[in-house]
């Protein structure tokens, strides 16, 4: 046998973080299909001390708290998913196109709020929702990386397993994985 029948299925990552009083938690989930309802693995970093805020500089103090909790990763995802902009306008780069140069892994930023109204971010609406999710992609077509967030799992606005990774940073503690 060769050893690509033995390598693991690529999997998807998304990823978040959520800052406390003593520095910040960083979460990453993975799974293997867009459409899974439940995740594969889930990793958290708790980050001692971070970076200062600085206006039109925030992937200064997120992206070294993503790249931490990306190591303790069994193997490099296919595609990682991000609370936030790839790019915040044409030829501006936000968070997600800083990870994109860091990992050379595609990266799709998936925005809650829109920068400047986002005009250049494909605007997907999920569930009855009205108000849209702002997504950008770098390493990959922007227009794919909106079909892969519209396809994943959940009846509302913010796709499920985003919706754990979020609950996992801000919890700081990991949640049961139900079994495969």
């Amino acid at each position: 046998m060769s050893a690509s029948l033995n390598a693991p299925p690529p999997l998807i990552a998304a990823v978040d973080v959520c800052y406390h009083d003593h520095g910040a938690a960083a979460a990453a989930v993975l799974f293997e299909n867009w459409a899974d309802d439940q995740i594969k693995e889930q990793h958290l970093c708790h980050i001692p001390q971070v970076a200062d805020y600085q206006p039109g500089q925030f992937y200064r103090r997120e992206l070294p708290c993503v790249l931490a909790v990306l190591k303790l990763l069994p193997q490099a995802p296919a595609v990682i998913v991000i609370d936030g902009h790839v790019w915040l306008r044409p030829g501006e780069p936000g968070l997600g196109w800083h990870l994109h140069e860091a990992t050379g892994i595609p990266v799709i930023g998936v925005a809650k709020t829109s920068f400047d109204q986002s005009p250049h971010a494909a605007h997907v609406f999920r569930g009855e929702s009205m108000k849209p999710l702002f997504v950008t992609a770098a390493g990959m077509d922007q227009q794919d990386a909106a079909c892969h967030i519209q396809s994943m799992h959940g009846a509302f606005r913010l796709p499920t397993l985003l919706k754990s990774v979020d609950s996992l940073c801000r919890s700081g503690a990991p949640s049961a994985v139900a079994p495969q």
